[in-house]
């Protein structure tokens, strides 16, 4: 999940802190926060019930940084939609 929140975080402080609106900074939130989840692809999972994969954990995408991802975009999806 970490892998996730972070970037979308440093990014939505870098959007706002550039004077962008507050829409402009969650898009660019969910869009490191997306690269953050497929980021973990490559990664074996050290924490969380995937970690009970060991070595076959690596190659799948972490499912906390998925949901983790999928909150911020149906967030993001609901804010433009009104």
């Amino acid at each position: 999940m970490v892998d996730t929140w972070m970037p979308a975080l440093d990014a939505m402080k870098e959007s706002l802190a550039s004077s962008d609106d507050a829409i402009a900074a969650l898009e660019a939130a969910v869009a490191a926060a997306e690269q953050g989840m497929k980021d973990t692809i490559p990664l074996q999972a050290k924490k969380g019930r995937a970690s009970y994969l060991g070595e076959r954990s690596i190659g799948h995408q972490d499912p906390g940084a998925t949901s983790s991802y999928l909150m911020l975009k149906t967030l993001l999806d609901t804010i433009k939609d009104t």
